[in-house]
């Protein structure tokens, strides 16, 4: 028989599911271990301790996503959803914000769930806003929203001053003063936002970042704009 039967094939398809499969339950095992070594009960007795704790985690953002998608449906006027919103971006979308165990960042996506099936919301659902959100911490998120509360028409050009941010930002001027760049921690959290391209940063004359003003992009002012709930 060749390599190329079908019914070989399938045979060793099955063969590597059964070793993965395996694989998962040595090292599920292993883990019921190490807990049972810290609760003093049997490897049963961890692994159903975390997986327990696992599901109640689960259920419990499950249950406060729907709590916060609720009342953001009221505030927005609505009653029920009024359209839906395509399966390939309802999966990872719900899936990412049952998961969030930050309720900054889970009203983020509670938001951006309700404005997706909001019919008269100006929001058009992209992959890329859940991509990004996906890998915002919530003081990356605060910075942004701060950066976007300046107006985008303004910012676009004359670039966004964030020396002292967290606290505060302001419209950039061209008015000869060379300010400090902000903290390490800050400096981090722009690094972010313009890897995930919702900002752009400065360029040293060596071609270097520097932090003290970042301009806005299209795609960061779609995504906060998706992120805030829409009324009316």
């Amino acid at each position: 028989m060749n390599s190329e039967d079908p019914i070989s094939e399938t045979a060793k398809a099955v063969q590597e599911v059964a070793k993965t499969t395996g694989k998962a339950i040595d090292a599920g095992q292993k883990f019921g271990g190490f807990i049972s070594r810290y609760v003093a009960g049997s490897i049963e007795q961890g692994m159903g301790i975390f997986e327990d704790k696992l599901k109640y985690m689960r259920w419990e953002r499950q249950v406060r996503l729907m709590q916060r998608a609720d009342q953001l449906l009221q505030e927005a006027g609505l009653r029920e959803p009024t359209r839906a919103i395509p399966l390939k971006f309802a999966v990872p979308l719900l899936e990412a914000a049952s998961l969030e165990d930050d309720d900054y960042l889970q009203d983020l996506w509670a938001r951006l769930l309700v404005n997706a099936a909001n019919e008269k919301s100006h929001v058009n659902l992209q992959r890329a806003y859940i991509a990004v959100l996906e890998q915002l911490t919530s003081f990356e998120a605060i910075i942004l929203q701060k950066i976007y509360s300046l107006p985008y028409d303004q910012t676009r050009h004359d670039g966004v001053v964030v020396s002292s941010l967290p606290d505060s930002v302001e419209v950039g001027k061209d008015d000869g003063i060379n300010r400090p760049e902000p903290t390490e921690h800050v400096k981090l959290a722009l690094a972010n936002l313009a890897r995930l391209g919702c900002i752009v940063t400065g360029k040293s004359w060596g071609g270097g970042e520097t932090f003290e003003r970042v301009n806005p992009t299209l795609l960061g002012k779609s995504f906060v704009e998706a992120c805030t709930l829409q009324i009316g």
